[in-house]
């Protein structure tokens, strides 16, 4: 069996006195890709930010949280090992830079490079190969500021992608993209699976979820309501139940 990247095991995140996400049992394989679907306020920010470290669960004698076995994982080595891109990290580029410095501030956490900062050629290198895997090499130079949502989204993967992380988290990556863009964003999403990564999509819209990720997670009302094969959980039934709509799906 494919060692377990994250372990979840009874954990459980208030605020103001109020459980907004409680995960019985839940467990990421390496190399294993899932998506989680939900509708607003149902836990999925919450579930991402406990995955990244974001937020941390209740204490309990045994560790909520494990990160590749291990309970007393650093911020900064949770960060090298997971990626992240989301529609709102592209509101925050607000500056004019070529494209390639978008993707280098993945080296350090930010969006372009840091100030005072020095990227070695290698650095450099390594984030042209990043967008190079995903067909942008092209628009290393581009101002970041002129490209299309589209193309500047997949910048985003490449700058979550730089530091070679082990699983990407895809955190509602087609919003505000128009059909070309969103078909290059899940198109990236299935190379980073295909290329042996983990990725967690976390998305409202069962048409984001693309063929390599098998396994599809239902979040409502800060609980897991249902866990397991795409072809079990993906039906109009289920989907309906979820989001409290009628749901139908086209073959």
């Amino acid at each position: 069996m494919p060692e377990s990247l994250i372990q979840f095991k009874d954990a459980e995140v208030r605020r103001q006195g109020r459980t907004i996400l409680y995960i019985d049992e839940l467990s990421l394989a390496e190399g294993e890709s899932m998506a989680i679907l939900g509708p607003n306020g149902s836990g999925k920010s919450t579930f991402v930010n406990l995955l990244t470290r974001e937020v941390l669960p209740i204490h309990r004698d045994e560790p909520p949280v494990l990160f590749r076995g291990r309970a007393n994982t650093e911020l900064q080595e949770v960060k090298r090992q997971v990626g992240f891109v989301s529609a709102s990290m592209q509101g925050q580029i607000s500056v004019h830079l070529p494209a390639v410095q978008i993707v280098e501030g993945g080296l350090f956490g930010s969006l372009g490079r840091p100030m005072r900062r020095e990227v070695t050629d290698a650095q450099h290198e390594q984030a042209l190969r990043a967008m190079d895997q995903l067909g942008i090499g092209d628009l290393a130079e581009r101002d970041v500021m002129t490209l299309s949502t589209g193309q500047a989204r997949r910048v985003l993967v490449a700058r979550a992608l730089v530091h070679d992380p082990s699983v990407l988290v895809f955190d509602e990556p087609c919003t505000g993209l128009d059909p070309e863009g969103m078909y290059h964003v899940r198109q990236a999403m299935s190379k980073v699976a295909c290329d042996g990564r983990s990725v967690v999509l976390v998305t409202h819209y069962p048409e984001d979820i693309v063929s390599e990720i098998s396994r599809v997670l239902f979040l409502k009302d800060g609980s897991v309501v249902l866990d397991g094969p795409r072809s079990d959980v993906l039906t109009p039934a289920n989907l309906s139940q979820l989001f409290g709509v009628p749901i139908t799906l086209q073959p």
